[in-house]
This record gives C-alpha cells, structure tokens and sequence, in this order.
C-alpha cells in the first residue's frame, strides 16, 4: 500500500491486516506538530504503522489557545493536524490512520464541522482528511448511543470514514469527557449483549470499530485500583460470533482505550480476542514532559539568566528551545519503540512503493 494517510478501503484493509496478524497499532494523542513528527519518526524507525488522534482539547490547543471561537478552535486544529500529516506521512514511509478522539453529546457538533472539512478535502483530493472519528455515548442508554451512532455512521461512510463507538464507560477523564471517579467498577464493562445489540443496528451502514470496556481506564491508577479482564472481548467476540454463525471467530473490530501502564499479558490477550488499536496517551505525554525536564536539568541556570550573573557565559545554546522540544521528541520516540514491540507491530508495516 503507498505510504501516507490511509482511509476508506485502505483503512479497513489495514484493520484486516492487523487482526489477522495478531497485532496491533499504537494510538497516540497529539498537541502540536512536535508529538505529530515524534510519532510519524518512531513509527518510521520500527517499520510499523501508526495511528495519530486528536482529542477536542488537543486539536484547539493546536490551533492555539488565542482563537478567540473555542468551537472554531476545535475544528481548525483538527483540520491544520491532519493536513500536517497528508503532507508529511508518506516521506516517512509508513502508514497512518487519522483519528478524533472522545466526542460525547456536547461535542457532536465538532464532528458536524469535520464531516463538512472531510467533505470538502474529499471532493478537492479524492480521499477526506480524516480515517475515522469516535462518538463516545457511553454515559446514555444503549439504545440512544446506538441510535445516534447509526445516524453518523451513515453520513460518514459516504464520505469513506470509519466510526468508532464506546460501550461500556472506560474509567478516568480526558479534555472534559469522562471522570477520575472509577469507584462504581460495574460501569467499566462491557456486556456481550450490548454489542450483540449494536453491531446488528450497525452492520451493513458503513465501517466501525468498537470500545468495549473491560476494567480499562484513562491514566495510570495506583495499582489494584482497576482490574482488566480481556476475557470480557473473547466472550463478545464468541457471542456475536455465534449470532453470526459464518465461521469468523472475532467479527467484531475492538480497540483498547485506556492502554497506558497496562501488563503486557493483558495487551496481548486482548489483542488475541480482535483489538487492532491501543491507546497510549498518558504514557507518551509523560515521555514527552520528562524528555523536556531532562534537557532542562542539565544547565537549570540558563532557564533562569541569558548569561551567567558570575561570568557572563552566555546560555542561547541551552535554551534555544528546539533543543528541549527535540528532547521531548526523542523520549517519545523510545517509549514508542516499546509500544511496537509489545503490540507486536513492529516490522509488519503494509506500506511499500
């Protein structure tokens, strides 16, 4: 497949790849164009195919804190991202799926002005801007989450997006969607029968993906906090099987959120039960943090004077900050490189000439 931003046929092809590979990619939240580049730079160095997403506080912080539309700011961000990426992906070698993270109901009518953005990209340069987008309707009733779900699904397929889904609640907060109350563990998992329910109403309108919680959780908790049960995505993976009855054992495309400071037994168990996509977002933004304070540390006086007070050693060199900022890539580079091998996808990259 030639390198670059994949979507439509090309995405679902990628997903099929992943699963029938037993692997699957790392998703990494971004904030400006240096995570975007450290992400595409560790994805090309593992020979593994990568998916970038933005959350709704990602993108306006792209955008720029400044914009005085917040709304806007949200959308045009989203858009600067991505157009980042079509540029840039295919020089790197590799594939990339594009990705919006957590939009709950307040936050549909973001995704109404991508869908308007994609349609726009589409009619200019044949594929739209975006691989796919999530709803995450997990807090409502089922019924009323896969409803709306449907209703976006169609709009986006025919501008050849995927949907992604959430059912069940995954724990923990991020850019105001979701909570750091994870007392009540009954809502952080998933029943085979809902998503019995929802890839019968879903099925046939376009490509999905599903978020199926099983004890997972958004940041890293003091362990024994939350308990991961994988087996949650073999027993609905085996119920819709069944329903089906066409001899696919995981029909079912389930992505795992909430990835970061998982065991590695529990990644690959899930993965073995149909997950092509893991959320990494606080591991890579701690990469990325102390990656900036290590460079920092090594001079702390040239963050505080230009020049020496005692002998007037001038400091541009130290707080130039391309030279922080490159530190801060660099971590994210090398947590990367452990996310591939853990997920099993490095080196099995599809893109070629």
């Amino acid at each position: 497949m030639k390198p670059g931003v994949v979507t439509g046929a090309e995405y679902t092809e990628l997903v099929a790849a992943c699963k029938e590979g037993k692997y699957a990619m790392p998703a990494v939240n971004i904030s400006g164009t240096n995570t975007i580049n450290a992400v595409m730079e560790a994805a090309a160095q593992a020979k593994s195919d990568v998916i970038i997403q933005l959350s709704n506080g990602g993108a306006g912080f792209y955008a720029g804190k400044g914009l005085p539309s917040a709304h806007d700011g949200m959308v045009m961000g989203a858009v600067s991202a991505a157009q980042h990426v079509h540029l840039l992906a295919e020089h790197y070698g590799i594939c990339v799926v594009l990705h919006t993270d957590h939009a709950n109901r307040k936050l549909i009518p973001w995704i109404d002005s991508l869908i308007e953005q994609n349609a726009k990209y589409r009619e200019a340069f044949g594929k739209p801007l975006f691989s796919s987008h999530m709803l995450d309707l997990s807090e409502e009733a089922p019924e009323a989450n896969v409803a709306t779900c449907k209703e976006y699904l169609a709009k986006l397929d025919a501008i050849d997006i995927s949907l992604e889904i959430e059912l069940g609640v995954t724990g923990g907060e991020e850019d105001g969607v979701g909570s750091d109350d994870i007392s009540d563990s009954s809502k952080l998992y998933t029943t085979p029968e809902d998503v019995w329910y929802a890839y019968q109403e879903l099925q046939g309108l376009g490509h999905f993906s599903v978020a199926a919680a099983f004890g997972n959780v958004h940041g890293v908790y003091k362990p024994g906090n939350v308990t991961l049960q994988p087996k949650i995505l073999r027993d609905c993976q085996t119920h819709v099987a069944e329903k089906l009855g066409d001899g696919n054992a995981n029909p079912c495309d389930f992505v795992f959120h909430g990835g970061s400071g998982s065991d590695e037994a529990d990644i690959k168990e899930a993965i073995g039960y149909g997950v092509f996509k893991m959320n990494i977002d606080t591991d890579t933004q701690f990469a990325f943090s102390s990656g900036v304070y290590a460079n920092m540390k090594q001079k702390p006086v040239a963050f505080e004077h230009q020049i020496d007070p005692n002998d007037g050693t001038p400091y541009k060199s130290f707080y130039d900050p391309r030279k922080c900022l490159r530190s801060g890539e660099e971590s994210v580079v090398s947590r990367l490189q452990e996310a591939f091998e853990v997920l099993g996808s490095k080196g099995n990259s599809i893109a070629g000439a």
